[in-house]
């Protein structure tokens, strides 16, 4: 059993991926080529978003924006602890400092109450008020931006973390690189209203190229315009025109080529995941010992993961343990929380700093999710599931 099957959405997209592939080899466009155009196009139209940018990942597509923004050294970017590692990553890139935010228990997103004491925080320099990271108790640091993350495929609560940020003059940045496709009161992710927002193309995404590839998206036309010209060595008027500072972050095309095909029938596929979902709940749902997903009635999910929670880290291992001895595959997403990662040390967060993220990553793992999986390999796990949970020790649950 796979734990996603790329090579599954392959076999049934073989035909157009092969042919778009061809006509980048005919046509030998292979940097920038028409199909950047073409993807961009539909995945702004797709998002309902002014622009999107394409770039080299997704975590570019997080740190394009913050260097076109000018944070750096001095400033403070509030992002959840709970999470892939690139979102707090791209912050300490910049310079700027990363100040951690819990979780909400049920959709594992950022809490808006708690950022907003965070921001308080910093501005008083009292972490009495919400753990913060030594830089910010060694110096003033400037609130500049926040970064929300769409974990797992639901989108953070921006009806309240939007105003929020306005109110104290920070830029949004939407992670929404595990959540493309989904959907928040009737509109996409990536087309939430924040001044920017980022994806990822990474294969095992929801739409997924194969390699790596990622884009930004953003209703500001100048903020559009330096983000192109960063992605390409502070591109001017011509290649050899370097008015900034840049990078070099452009998707290939054969990337592209590969997710106009994808693009084309991925709502059919957004509907398979969530048939995959509803088929994994019919099985699951009330088992003792288990916590399923649960999607906001305003929201809809693109299931990047399919993520369930155990009463115990104990418990929780026990079960990977007994599915891995059937075969089936499991992940932890994420074994440690940001704040207590090695590479955030020198910020001296401590354990019970964010009890939430910490407690998540302790009781959390993912099972197989993708379009199509097939039910008997649905029902294989809810079985095995089943089973393990009766064969735990009651000692340990």
């Amino acid at each position: 059993m796979e734990f996603i099957d790329v090579k599954a959405q392959y076999r049934r997209l073989e035909a157009p991926i092969r042919a778009r592939i061809d006509a980048v080899l005919a046509h030998g466009h292979f940097i920038m080529g028409p199909e950047i155009a073409e993807l961009e196009q539909q995945l702004a139209a797709f998002a309902g978003a002014r622009h999107a940018i394409t770039c080299a990942s997704g975590t570019d597509a997080l740190l394009l924006p913050l260097l076109a923004w000018g944070i750096g050294p001095g400033d403070a970017v509030f992002v959840p602890s709970f999470t892939f590692f690139a979102t707090a990553e791209m912050v300490a890139m910049t310079g700027a400092v990363a100040v951690f935010v819990d979780v909400d228990p049920v959709t594992f997103n950022m809490v808006p109450g708690q950022l907003e004491k965070a921001i308080d925080a910093v501005l008083r320099r009292n972490a009495s008020a919400h753990p913060l990271p030594a830089q910010a108790l060694h110096r003033q640091l400037t609130p500049r931006a926040v970064i929300p993350v769409d974990l797992f495929g639901i989108a953070a609560d921006y009806a309240a973390l939007l105003p929020l940020a306005r109110s104290h003059g920070l830029l949004t940045l939407e992670d929404g690189a595990q959540a493309f496709g989904s959907r928040y009161h009737g509109k996409r992710v990536c087309g939430l209203g924040a001044e920017a927002a980022a994806t990822s193309f990474f294969p095992a995404k929801p739409l997924g190229c194969y390699g790596d590839g990622g884009a930004i998206f953003t209703d500001d036309d100048t903020l559009a315009a330096l983000i192109k010209s960063l992605r390409v060595h502070g591109k001017g008027a011509n290649k050899y025109d370097n008015v900034r500072i840049g990078t070099n972050s452009r998707m290939d095309t054969l990337q592209a080529a590969i997710v106009l095909p994808k693009l084309a029938v991925f709502d059919e596929e957004l509907t398979a995941r969530q048939e995959v979902a509803a088929h994994y709940r019919s099985l699951l749902a009330g088992v003792p010992g288990l916590t399923l997903p649960t999607v906001p009635t305003h929201c809809t999910s693109s299931y990047a993961q399919y993520s369930v929670l155990f009463p115990s880290e104990t418990v929780r291992d026990h079960v990977a343990a007994a599915l891995r001895g059937q075969g089936i595959p499991t992940a932890i997403y994420y074994t440690t929380p940001l704040h207590l990662q090695p590479a955030f040390a020198h910020s001296n967060y401590t354990a019970g700093d964010l009890p939430v993220s910490e407690n998540l990553s302790q009781r959390i793992l993912s099972l197989p999710m993708y379009p199509f999986m097939p039910e008997a390999d649905i029902a294989a796990v809810g079985r095995a599931i089943v089973h393990a949970l009766q064969q735990t020790p009651p000692s340990h649950s």
